[in-house]
């Protein structure tokens, strides 16, 4: 977005193609949230609109966010990016206090506040992002050694540390591959990127065999049969759904799934109910927008007039592909089920306010970049 001579507005077509593309995602979610939920928000709270409403209250705070940021010189997070992380770090801290934090289901990953409900690794994914392109645009030639991996690897340890104890892996896997990749992309050496892949699959093994639900979860996913009405009770439906589905689906708001056979069908597992409402070709069409937005993203960031910029854009491309790709993953029974959102789609007034604010800041890269 420029000003033009006679003082006008003009937005490039980089900017109207990826606000086009989130506004699709946004919408569709609002409508796959309403269908996937419809049946059982009206069991548990006698509104069947329940959780569209709360939907409906993350995407207007995220539109508010993303014009703001468009229109912010993004460089002023760069003066903030210790009082953001700061701010993260002391939610996810939260999360344990009482009469802050939410317990649910045996986790401790959401803050009351004012009587909303956040969750602080949402915005610790984003603030990840800000201090690993902050700190690899001012220090290229440092990453190269392993001293200069410290930095870095420490605020990712931080931040993976209060989410893993939550208990969250699912975000925990987001940030440490998200931190690989942005460390890649800085320019870290060949050595050390096998070095710290070795020890995070070192890592990601014992994890599991730390916490028995974890194991219990592995054992469902090589199979699911093996305790179909406990473990392996989520897989099955999600498979279900998809494989009801077929190619075209059984059309909108026609989910079977959805009456309260598969779990979390509005939030973590949305994608087996697309899959059942507009089959494998739909689920692919949908896929084939989130690898558009991600890489027109990716296209900012290679244009961006400056290297925070770009690092920064492309860590939000990396966080809104990798999380992508780790939910369909888990959806399809491809891994390990765990619990991450699909990006602008699932049910979460945090995940979808916090992920179009960082498509503000995409916007106002490229919008610097464009300017003569």
């Amino acid at each position: 977005m420029v000003k033009t001579k006679n003082n006008k507005l003009h937005f490039s077509k980089q900017e109207i193609c990826i606000v086009l593309l989130v506004l699709f995602l946004v919408v569709f979610g609002c409508v796959m949230v309403y269908s996937a939920s419809s049946y059982s928000a009206q069991y548990k709270y006698g509104n069947q609109y329940f959780f569209l409403w709360k939907q409906l209250f993350g995407v207007v705070l995220g539109l508010f966010a993303m014009g703001v940021l468009a229109l912010v010189d993004y460089h002023i997070l760069l003066k903030f990016r210790y009082v953001i992380f700061a701010i993260s770090i002391v939610f996810l801290v939260l999360v344990f206090v009482p009469g802050f934090g939410v317990k649910s289901f045996g986790a401790s990953r959401w803050v009351n506040l004012f009587g909303l409900s956040i969750q602080p690794s949402e915005l610790a994914k984003f603030a990840l992002v800000l201090m690993l392109a902050a700190y690899l645009s001012k220090n290229h030639d440092k990453i190269k050694s392993f001293k200069g991996l410290l930095y870095p690897f420490a605020v990712a340890g931080i931040l993976c540390v209060l989410v893993i104890i939550e208990p969250s892996m699912s975000v925990t896997m987001c940030l440490a591959l998200v931190t690989m990749f942005m460390l890649i992309v800085g320019g870290m050496s060949k050595k050390h990127t096998m070095l710290f892949s070795s020890i995070a699959a070192v890592c990601v093994p014992l994890l599991i065999v730390a916490e028995p639900y974890r194991l219990k979860r592995l054992f469902a996913f090589l199979d699911p049969w093996a305790s179909p009405l406990g473990e392996g009770f989520q897989l099955i439906q999600s498979l279900y759904g998809l494989g009801n589905g077929g190619l075209f689906g059984v059309g909108l708001f026609n989910s079977r799934q959805k009456y309260l056979f598969l779990p979390f069908a509005e939030s973590d597992f949305i994608f087996s109910i697309i899959g059942e409402e507009i089959g494998f070709v739909g689920a692919l069409c949908l896929l084939g927008v989130f690898a558009m937005l991600v890489f027109a993203i990716f296209k900012v960031a290679l244009n961006a007039k400056d290297r925070f910029g770009s690092l920064l854009a492309c860590g939000v491309g990396l966080v809104i592909g990798v999380q992508t790709l780790l939910n369909v993953a888990v959806v399809t029974g491809s891994i390990p089920p765990t619990g991450l959102p699909l990006p602008f789609i699932s049910s979460g007034g945090t995940s979808v306010a916090v992920f179009m604010a960082a498509i503000g800041v995409v916007l106002n890269v490229a919008r610097q970049s464009n300017q003569k």
